[in-house]
């Protein structure tokens, strides 16, 4: 019996060790596969989130992300589904995982649930400005949407004093040119040169098709045929009123007014919302041609929803409402009515509208007309032949006929109202005009005002012309100019005719922006919704967001006679280093061989001192030169290059000691060889 109870034992001892390593391995088991659940959870909670950071730093996608993405989201739940026994509910693919549940469909908050979006954000609409930014004139506005991309206004800006003989400046398009395949039109607001100047020297980069209104189409036709490009380019014609369907865009016109006929604002319709370009404009109840702009369709877009507007800053310094154009004509009117001498009005090319008046009152005061300056007898020219001015039959005469009637029977319209140094009035007041010549029997009249910058040069032609004994009437005198532009009432009348989400002011320097984004601020814009622009920055705006990103190429193109881009800041420092402290030209023959000098040196001056009066301060620069030769000959300086830059030291050091001035240094080295000389 107690074998049988000791044997009884052991068995029962063994047993229970078994169990017990059983129960031991199954714990470990559980345990292992509880942590490889979790462990399987995390990773995929990773996985997601990397994938979710990695896509949402794309801002464009296309057919392939998504169905890769769908894919990603499909092999996530089936290793869900295949390892474990939770189910997994998908938001976005932003936001990631949400929740889970076990089988029993309990669910467990695992991350906060977010904002409920689609599985992919819509890409977002890139507006670039690359020109008319903290700057007047130059104005180009870039739309792009994934890989469309439309391209508003394209003017040039006039260069400034420092840029010694640049003709005109543009913006530089290199942005464009990277992406040329994907840009798609030129749509163009208005005819005037800071928004259509630079467009012939686009065009011979990127050709397309430009889109616009009969009169601008017109004025921009004249300046391909200059470029010889009138061939090769497509004009279509768009009616205020129509829309012009791309792919990614719709583009509205719709009638505006501006100091030049056929104005139009843009409602660019895109898959983010509707964005409104006001173009120049002013509110005019009663313009010239008799069609204001349109209010009626402007507050219905306002009310169906505008995601962002784009308005003209030039005037957003200047408190209450601009004068009607109307108003010019009635004081033009009085002017003529009792004048007995020649009258003489310079104003804008491209102001048609005021040309019309002033052609109005010499009719009616029976004066005849003559006309000065190539652009505005080709703006002229263009308006008369498209119907957009009536001129009555025998009013107009050709400028060589002018001496055969009286002061009294005579208006003459000419081009040099910002004091232009070219220009059909500059060369008057300086009595170098072949054709007019000032008098005390002329009366002239500014009706313009000046762009700033312009006030010396306009001040100057004023003084020329009053030496001369002619009557000056400017706009402080007299109402002879109204502005194109909006003043602050009028811009705040937009805002609220428009109600925009975002606001982006355009077409100013920094502080008209500013003072126009606080306008919007003041009529309910959310601060934090206006946007204060540079040139290449990145605005990036979708249907719920819009913030400045990123920088693309910008800047200026120097335009000198046929020549682009050729002159840059080297050039024009140099250009302003002759024109500040002139030239010394150092020429010199030297022996082939050895470097021994023949003949010189010879000095040659140009806008440094008058020779003939210093010639003692030229011998002691020639002495200096000669010396600095016969001292690299000595050292056996055989390097021409060297001996130019010691040449040129050496000069510098002695003229800047004696005169306190820097003129350019320029040494020129000839070489010849004594020996075939000799045989």
């Amino acid at each position: 019996m107690e074998e049988e109870k000791k044997v009884g034992t052991s068995v029962d001892s063994r047993t229970d060790v078994k169990d017990a390593k059983k129960r031991n391995f199954s714990d470990r088991k559980n345990s292992v596969k509880k942590y490889a659940k979790t462990d399987m959870k995390r990773k995929i909670r990773k996985d997601i989130k990397t994938n979710v950071n990695v896509r949402s730093e794309k801002t464009e996608s296309d057919e392939l992300e998504i169905n890769q993405n769908l894919e990603l989201e499909k092999d996530i739940k089936d290793k869900l589904t295949k390892n474990s026994n939770i189910d997994i509910e998908f938001s976005n693919i932003e936001t990631g995982l949400v929740s889970v549940g076990d089988k029993h469909n309990k669910l467990v908050e695992v991350k906060k649930k977010e904002k409920k979006l689609s599985i992919f954000e819509k890409p977002k609409l890139k507006i670039i400005p690359l020109g008319g930014m903290n700057e007047i004139g130059k104005n180009l506005t870039v739309f792009e949407y994934e890989n469309e991309i439309i391209v508003v206004d394209c003017g040039l800006a006039f260069p400034e004093d420092e840029m010694l003989g640049v003709d005109l400046v543009i913006p530089d398009i290199t942005y464009l040119e990277r992406n040329r395949s994907k840009v798609k039109a030129l749509v163009i607001t208005h005819g005037h040169e800071d928004h259509i100047g630079a467009i012939p020297y686009f065009l011979k980069k990127i050709n397309v098709p430009v889109y616009g209104t009969k009169l601008t189409l017109g004025i921009i036709k004249n300046k391909l045929i200059e470029h010889n490009l009138e061939k090769t380019t497509t004009l279509k014609c768009v009616k205020a009123g129509e829309t012009v369907k791309f792919s990614k865009f719709k583009v509205e016109f719709i009638k505006m007014t501006h100091s030049i006929a056929d104005s139009v604002a843009f409602a660019i319709t895109t898959p983010v919302g509707v964005v409104f370009h006001t173009g120049d404009f002013k509110v005019d109840y009663t313009p010239i041609d008799g069609e204001p702009m349109d209010f009626q369709r402007i507050a219905e877009l306002g009310k169906k929803g505008i995601l962002l507007l784009m308005s003209d800053s030039t005037n957003a310094l200047r408190p209450g409402y601009t004068m009607s154009e109307r108003t010019v004509g009635k004081e033009f009117d009085k002017i003529f009515s009792n004048c007995t001498k020649r009258i003489i009005v310079a104003t804008f090319a491209s102001n048609i509208h005021r040309m019309q008046q002033i052609i109005d009152s010499a009719v009616k005061y029976k004066r005849k007309v003559a006309v000065v300056g190539r652009s505005m007898l080709n703006v002229l020219s263009v308006s008369h032949e498209l119907g957009y001015i009536n001129i009555p039959e025998g009013t107009l005469i050709d400028i060589d006929k002018i001496n055969i009637y009286n002061p009294e029977q005579l208006v003459i319209i000419t081009t040099g109202s910002q004091g232009e140094p070219m220009a059909a009035l500059s060369r008057m007041s300086v009595g170098e005009h072949k054709k007019v010549q000032i008098t005390a029997d002329d009366l002239v009249i500014f009706s313009s005002s000046p762009i700033p910058g312009n006030e010396k040069s306009v001040g100057r032609v004023i003084d020329e012309l009053e030496k001369l004994g002619a009557e000056i009437i400017y706009n402080q005198l007299a109402d002879v100019h109204v502005s194109g532009h909006a003043c602050q009432e009028e811009l705040k009348l937009m805002l609220l005719l428009t109600k925009p989400k975002y606001f982006m002011p355009v077409h100013g320097e920094y502080r008209f922006l500013k003072q126009h984004g606080e306008l919007a601020v003041s009529t309910g814009t959310p601060k934090e919704n206006v946007f204060i622009m540079e040139n290449g920055r990145v605005l990036e705006i979708g249907e719920n967001s819009a913030k400045m990103t990123t920088q693309v190429p910008s800047g200026i193109v120097l335009v000198d006679g046929l020549g682009v881009g050729d002159v840059g800041n080297i050039v024009i420092r140099d250009r302003q280093l002759l024109s500040e402290n002139g030239m010394i030209i150092v020429v010199v023959t030297l022996d082939k061989r050895t470097t021994k000098v023949i003949s010189g040196p010879d000095i040659v001056t140009r806008g440094f001192v008058y020779v003939r009066e210093s010639e003692g301060l030229m011998d002691e620069i020639k002495e200096v030169a000669k010396r600095e030769l016969d001292k690299c000959f000595r050292e056996d300086v055989k390097e021409w290059s060297n001996i130019k830059a010691a040449l040129r030291e050496t000069l510098i050091r002695f003229v800047y000691n004696k005169t306190k001035r820097q003129p350019m240094i320029l040494p020129i080295l000839m070489d010849v060889d004594l020996n075939k000389l000799s045989e």
